[in-house]
């Protein structure tokens, strides 16, 4: 199976456009036939997951393209027939695939030329210009044409960019980037938030947001290339969690089971994400150690294990019956919220978290010990969540500043946290070889505790100001 990390940019043709004359050498011309294949309620366009089968001078391949951060997506290519999708690929699918079997719903044949384009020899991009025939029957139902810009090896988004403009200059109109099928054929329909929304109302169309990111991002979680496809993963589960208590007032226990399952979730995902961070950031520092770098790579080396055995073990509940009953039973609690007749806004919620967050900060002492900024964090991760249950019917310049304060200051104490944890890890994962690597890296992690300690006070008292001036 090949795997690359697709960054592109799409354009719209504009009246009369012509592709200019750009430095490189011209692509040989292609004809492909593309069948994409989703679910019975198009499950993987909800997440904006693309399949497709692709069958080009008689060879069959299948492409899956998978979400990444922006405008990027993996894609992931192996040979295959009709049949269906190589295991290797369906396998990824799982939370997908329990909606119901594959099956085509649209067809189309692409004729595409273009430039390979250099930048004093060293290629960056392909530019190419994409005719477009939906198929229906083998027959055409209609067309379209778009023009790509694709970084190759060599490229960047700066080259992306000036490539845009050059396009653009020459008649080229700005798109929205919608991938061809969307053209044709347009994602499920999304719960929104109507004008004058409840907060039930509000509550459902987050949780809708937060059960797409999981689908969104399991499959690139399962494939585990990419560390960001766990963290978004993760957070989503958190926030869900954190909408749910945010509204008990309203529901009571009516969504604990939910709430217990997705802590279950959560505790697998953690620790791998908490390691995930500590190597990456461990690496980097053991690069400085010189004569104790020996040890520092065996530290690392250990704790890259014990990544792997909690790996091993979030795969295998992401494969139990358990967690596709998790996704099947938040589906039904966004269909069934009930109809609470409350007069309470979200708004009021908000308001609600926003005080107990505030007389938490009350009650720290000046010098706050470690559990306590910790929790002094989940509090305002808390009040973060509530306030974007209002955002998501309005926000205005108030609110979104006091969002904005606090992420700053769930970002400094989640920093602290974090350093507090790796010294943790780094004593209990110490021996005589590695005890001089992992106290200079024990070092740096008080050095980075320090820093966030003199950081939060600031970080704080902007969240207070502007809650009160946002809530109260």
């Amino acid at each position: 199976m090949r795997t690359f990390v697709e960054r592109e940019l799409k354009l719209e043709l504009g009246e009369g456009f012509t592709l200019p004359e750009l430095p490189g050498e011209p692509l040989e011309s292609r004809l492909f036939t593309s069948t994409y294949h989703d679910t019975p309620d198009r499950s993987l366009a909800g997440a904006g997951i693309t399949l497709r089968r692709r069958v080009e001078n008689g060879l069959s391949r299948w492409q899956l393209k998978l979400p990444r951060g922006g405008t990027a997506r993996a894609e992931l290519e192996a040979p295959g027939g009709p049949a269906g999708p190589p295991p290797e690929l369906a396998s990824l699918l799982t939370a997908h695939l329990r909606n119901g079997r594959l099956g085509p719903v649209a067809t189309l044949r692409t004729r595409r030329a273009g430039v390979r384009v250099q930048d004093n020899g060293r290629p960056i991009a392909d530019v190419t210009l994409d005719s477009v025939a939906v198929l229906d029957a083998g027959r055409s139902a209609g067309a379209f044409a778009e023009i790509e810009i694709e970084l190759v090896e060599g490229g960047d988004d700066d080259d992306l960019e000036r490539l845009g403009r050059t396009l653009r200059r020459a008649g080229a109109k700005t798109s929205d980037g919608t991938p061809k099928l969307m053209r044709v054929l347009p994602p499920p329909p999304r719960i929104e938030a109507l004008k004058d929304a409840t907060a039930l109302d509000l509550l459902r169309v987050l949780l809708a947001g937060q059960l797409r990111e999981l689908l969104r991002y399991d499959p690139g979680v399962r494939l585990g290339d990419d560390l960001e496809d766990l963290h978004r993963f993760r957070v989503a589960t958190r926030r869900s969690r954190a909408l749910i208590r945010a509204t008990k007032p309203l529901l009571g226990d009516r969504l604990s089971a939910l709430a217990a399952e997705l802590k279950w979730l959560g505790g697998l995902l953690g620790p791998v994400r908490d390691r995930d961070v500590l190597i990456e950031r461990l690496r980097a520092e053991t690069r400085l150690l010189d004569r104790d770098r020996a040890g520092g790579e065996t530290l690392v080396a250990l704790l890259e294990d014990e990544r792997e055995r909690m790996r091993d073990e979030l795969l295998e509940a992401l494969t139990s019956p358990r967690y596709l009953e998790l996704l099947d039973a938040f589906e039904l609690v966004i269909a069934s919220l009930p109809d609470v007749k409350s007069k309470q806004r979200a708004q009021e919620i908000a308001g609600d978290e926003f005080r107990k967050l505030r007389h938490a900060a009350k009650k720290l002492p000046p010098v706050p010990a470690d559990d306590e900024l910790h929790a002094l964090r989940i509090t305002a991760k808390r009040s973060r969540y509530a306030a974007e249950l209002v955002a998501a019917g309005t926000c205005g310049k108030e609110l979104r500043r006091y969002l904005d304060a606090l992420k700053e200051l769930q970002d400094v104490v989640g920093e602290h946290q974090d350093a507090v944890v790796a010294e943790a890890t780094l004593r209990k994962l110490a021996r005589a070889r590695t005890a001089l690597a992992a106290g200079r890296l024990i070092e740096n992690e008080r050095l980075r505790r320090a820093e966030q300690r003199r950081l939060y006070p600031a970080a704080l008292a902007a969240v207070l100001d502007r809650g009160a001036k946002a809530l109260d």
